[in-house]
């Protein structure tokens, strides 16, 4: 594996499982440190993979005080940031609008959308700091496409797709690159929960078969290298063809 994150520090929220562990696990393989921030305790696991490259940290993304902690913690340990990783998200309650009670509907918004820019508006402060760097969006093909009986998640990821936009225009000239990746149906703990096997879902893809944590993450990787460094603003889908349909 070649090593494109060499000196890089990188934020991975959401890293406790699925698409974050799998992105946090392959900066580790290519040479970057990083601090796995999650909710769920599970960080640690993660971490435990790569101690000498990974650390752990508590976050509720939700929670200003706890992105205030995550970012202040990274430039204590480390310096500076070059990378985020905004992944952090849950589906929600799959119900119709008029079922939805706003406690649900706020759930929703609190961790996709206030979540992902309190965590882009910090990490931005850090870069603006140490001359630039690079934020990847963790949205969804539900972005582009309707996903019936989840009223909440698709908006969500609506406008993680905006900020990821609006970001990328009003630091392009600062040395910030903002992109988001789309991925689809991805074989995560996410899709355990679903009313439908994974078989069944699989059928749902063109390409017949589920995606896999560790391809989004290959995408992620290149997206925050300097390998995309003349690509920003950008929502890259990773969905077998879903969106094609």
């Amino acid at each position: 594996m070649n090593s494109r994150f060499d000196g890089k520090v990188a934020i991975v929220t959401g890293a406790g499982s699925g698409i974050g562990k799998a992105i946090a696990w392959r900066l580790a393989q290519e040479g970057a440190r990083v601090v796995a921030a999650d909710i769920s305790g599970s960080e640690a696991e993660t971490a435990a993979a790569f101690p000498h490259a990974i650390v752990p940290l508590h976050c509720d993304v939700s929670r200003p005080e706890d992105i205030d902690a995550l970012l202040s913690f990274t430039e204590e340990r480390f310096g500076r940031l070059d990378v985020l990783y905004n992944n952090a998200g849950i589906t929600g309650a799959a119900l119709r609008a008029h079922e939805y009670e706003l406690e649900e509907w706020d759930r929703v918004m609190d961790i996709n959308v206030r979540g992902a820019f309190l965590a882009m508006r910090g990490a931005i402060r850090l870069m603006l700091r140490n001359g630039g760097g690079n934020i990847v969006n963790t949205a969804s093909v539900a972005s582009l496409i309707s996903a019936p009986g989840s009223f909440a998640y698709p908006p969500s990821k609506g406008a993680v797709i905006m900020m990821t936009r609006q970001a990328a225009m009003e630091y392009a000239r600062e040395g910030i690159r903002v992109n988001a990746i789309c991925p689809g149906l991805i074989r995560t703990p996410i899709l355990d929960g679903a009313p439908v096997g994974h078989d069944v879902l699989a059928q749902q893809v063109p390409m017949g078969r589920l995606g896999e944590p560790e391809e989004v993450a290959s995408l992620a990787a290149f997206l925050g290298s300097d390998e995309a460094a003349f690509i920003t603003g950008q929502g890259f889908f990773i969905d077998g063809g879903q969106t094609s349909v």
